[in-house]
């Protein structure tokens, strides 16, 4: 019996036709990205502050999508790892979210007889142009990865990375030649506030401009378009249009 475990639809969705799904074979898609916002309570139910910085990213017009009940749901499955009868798959790439998600799954797991096995299926990279997360994976690219097992001393190293970024009051974390590298906002703001200048712009192209240039993650839409929201509100750039039609209409500049 198994669990496959991935981070997002999109991989699952890659994933799906490799996988033959039944009561001994399951995916497990894990939608938190833990590369961005607070962790310290993303283990412990209800998870307050988690839900309440994703409410904050998530604009008004789309917060319907939004369920934050799979942020406790997932920490209980996570805690009930040890005691359950599956073996334990995790696909991951280049991403910091993949990469603490499969940290994620170590430290529950401890040190537990559960088989633990990861299929790494990125380049080892973390720039632009180079790097790869599961979900740019091809289904027949897939089929190429071969698990290998997590060794206890491994399992052990994991667990250290998802002990220590869960305890820190960091808000973003990178990935980079292997070693997760925790700042601030500071981060993607100075890349923002670059890619904006005295003329109005659309801020979809600059938000995408943000997220290609990002090293170490990969910045979402709606991450980049709240961090563009607060820095209209301190008056680092300006934004004109409709925000009930979502980014798409929006102009942005910085203050003449």
């Amino acid at each position: 019996m198994m669990w496959h475990v991935l981070c997002g639809d999109v991989a699952a969705r890659q994933l799906s036709p490799l996988i033959k799904r039944d009561d001994s074979t399951q995916i497990k898609v894990l939608r938190d990205d833990l590369a961005v916002g607070p962790l310290q309570d993303v283990d412990r139910p209800p998870c307050a502050a988690r839900v309440a910085f994703w409410q904050s990213v998530w604009p008004e017009e789309a917060r319907a999508e939004l369920d934050l009940s799979l942020l406790s749901s997932d920490a209980q499955w996570l805690q009930a790892l040890p005691q359950q009868p599956y073996s334990v798959t995790v696909w991951h790439g280049d991403s910091a979210s993949e990469q603490l998600m499969l940290a994620r799954v170590a430290f529950w797991l401890g040190e537990s007889p559960v088989s633990f096995h990861e299929v790494h299926c990125g380049t080892g990279q973390s720039h632009t142009g180079a790097r790869r997360a599961v979900s740019m994976c091809s289904p027949e690219q897939l089929a190429a990865f071969v698990p290998k097992e997590v060794s206890t001393a491994r399992r052990r190293q994991l667990a250290d990375i998802w002990a220590e970024q869960r305890a820190s009051s960091s808000v973003l974390r990178c990935w980079r030649a292997g070693q997760c590298l925790a700042s601030g906002y500071e981060v993607p703001d100075a890349a923002l506030i670059a890619a904006c200048d005295n003329a109005w712009r659309p801020l979809a192209r600059v938000m995408a401009a943000v997220m290609k240039e990002a090293d170490g993650y990969f910045p979402t839409d709606y991450f980049v378009y709240w961090r563009a929201r607060v820095l209209a509100t301190q008056g680092v750039v300006m934004i004109d249009g409709d925000t009930r039609e979502g980014y798409s209409g929006l102009k942005v500049r910085r203050p003449a």
